[in-house]
């Protein structure tokens, strides 16, 4: 059984894990906030370019960009994987990079050959494992403040490789904000770009008019901009999402955690209260003895 001071010690060393885990819960939810403000600040912004767009391809065809048109053979697969540089944020990184996996066993098959591009050191730490090519890698911008211009980089290298033959698919794997104890693991892909297709249902539904978009240039002018552009929205919009995410589950797993040493601490005063009464009634069980063996 362990001793008072034993139990004394396990009780301050629980304190102090509390004082941190409060302290890392504080600081992921003021992070949080400008994440997230970020990010709801962008998505309209990206909801209606990709509305733009997909109206201009629709009136130009497949013809009017090769980012529209699929390759006749799928050899060569790029893959950019968003995670955290950190941990402590329970099940974030796991999901994701399962979610990755998912996707390749999905897309296997024979002569297929998988790349990566990361954003994120768990990412990073997890192809080196599994013997993954990495193309590029990007440490410090997931859970950080960040730009456009990170996303236009490595968006623009994203295109060139698509227009060389160096990937024949490209997808994202990213973390949906959905809520504060919600967040989905996404994969999506970017090159080619996914044409817009609307189901019968959609197509039979009264819907409210839209106006018609005046393009000067033309539209297939326009698209020679617009399409590469998309690629560089559409992943911003995937980092900002991620890294929304990322503050939520570090913020959830620092409040369970708290909430767990605040379990422990209960316990381990119940069990220090339990030890320091057997030893106060093993004393008084000694002096009623010795005072009893003196009278005899």
């Amino acid at each position: 059984m362990p001793t008072l001071k034993d139990i004394q010690l396990k009780i301050a060393g629980v304190k102090k894990t509390k004082q941190i885990t409060k302290a890392m819960n504080m600081v992921a939810t003021s992070r949080l906030r400008g994440a997230q403000a970020n990010m709801d600040a962008f998505r309209p912004y990206a909801g209606k370019f990709g509305e733009v767009l997909g109206s201009l391809a629709e009136k130009a065809g497949e013809e009017a960009s090769p980012l529209l048109v699929p390759k006749e053979e799928v050899k060569k697969i790029h893959i950019v994987l968003c995670t955290s540089d950190r941990g402590l944020c329970g099940g974030f990184n796991i999901n994701l990079l399962d979610k990755a996996d998912a996707l390749m066993q999905e897309k296997e098959g024979v002569d297929i050959s998988f790349s990566f591009t990361n954003f994120g050191k768990k990412g990073r730490d997890y192809c080196k494992k599994e013997g993954c090519d990495i193309v590029e890698e990007h440490l410090g911008v997931v859970g950080a403040t960040f730009d456009f211009n990170v996303a236009s980089t490595a968006g623009k290298k994203l295109v060139d490789g698509f227009l060389g033959g160096d990937f024949d698919e490209v997808y994202v794997v990213f973390s949906e904000f959905l809520g504060m104890a919600k967040q989905v693991p996404v994969a999506q892909q970017l090159l080619p770009i996914p044409a817009i297709v609307k189901e019968e249902e959609d197509l039979d539904a009264d819907e409210p008019y839209q106006a018609e978009h005046i393009c000067e240039p033309s539209a297939d002018e326009l698209l020679g901009e617009l399409l590469p552009r998309n690629i560089y929205v559409q992943l911003f919009k995937a980092l900002l999402e991620t890294s929304t995410s990322e503050h939520a589950a570090r913020m959830m797993a620092m409040d369970n955690a708290t909430k767990a040493c605040n379990d422990m601490i209960d316990e381990l005063t119940l069990t220090y209260n339990k030890a320091r009464q057997s030893s106060i009634t093993a004393d008084l069980m000694d002096i009623v003895g010795g005072a009893e063996a003196l009278k005899g």
